[in-house]
Formats: C-alpha cells, sequence, structure tokens
C-alpha cells in the first residue's frame, strides 16, 4: 500500500501530541483534498486547519497552494507562517 507522509511543526505538532504520521494514498490527490480529510477528523483537526487559520503547507519541501497535487509516496509538511526578524 502507498502512503504519505505527514510531518506537524510548532503550534501544530503541539495541538495533534504527535510529529508525524503516514496514511495511505492509492491514487494523487490535490492539498485542499487532504486538508478536508484531516479536518473531518473533527475536534482539534478540524479548528486548527480551518479555513483562515495561519498555517502552510509544503509538499515534498516546496510551499504549496490548494491545488497543489500531492502523489503517493510524498512527505508533506503542515507548520504555522515564521516570521524573521
Amino acid at each position: 500500500m502507498n502512503t504519505i507522509q505527514l510531518l506537524y511543526f510548532g503550534r501544530l505538532r503541539e495541538q495533534f501530541g504527535y510529529n508525524q504520521e503516514h496514511i495511505p494514498l492509492d491514487h494523487p490527490i490535490l492539498v485542499d483534498d487532504l486538508l478536508q480529510q484531516l479536518q473531518a477528523r473533527g475536534g482539534v483537526w478540524a479548528e486548527e486547519l480551518a479555513s483562515g487559520k495561519a498555517y502552510r503547507v509544503a509538499v515534498n519541501q516546496q510551499v504549496a497552494q490548494l491545488t497543489t497535487p500531492i502523489k503517493p509516496g510524498a512527505e508533506i509538511a503542515i507548520f504555522p507562517p515564521v516570521t524573521g526578524g
């Protein structure tokens, strides 16, 4: 079975209670599809990944948009925006 690796950083890692997980993925989906699947878990997942909340998504270490495709075997990072100074 094919999977994708999800990595969580910052407040998301703290809220979700772990820093990574693998989920099955047998065919390409969009970032938006993945986020909807995670939001459907409810609770903190729905709250932290809600539309309008501040977070970013990267696919294979490239900042992604909602329409970015995710293929089996990909690494997905979800993280709060980083500010420089």
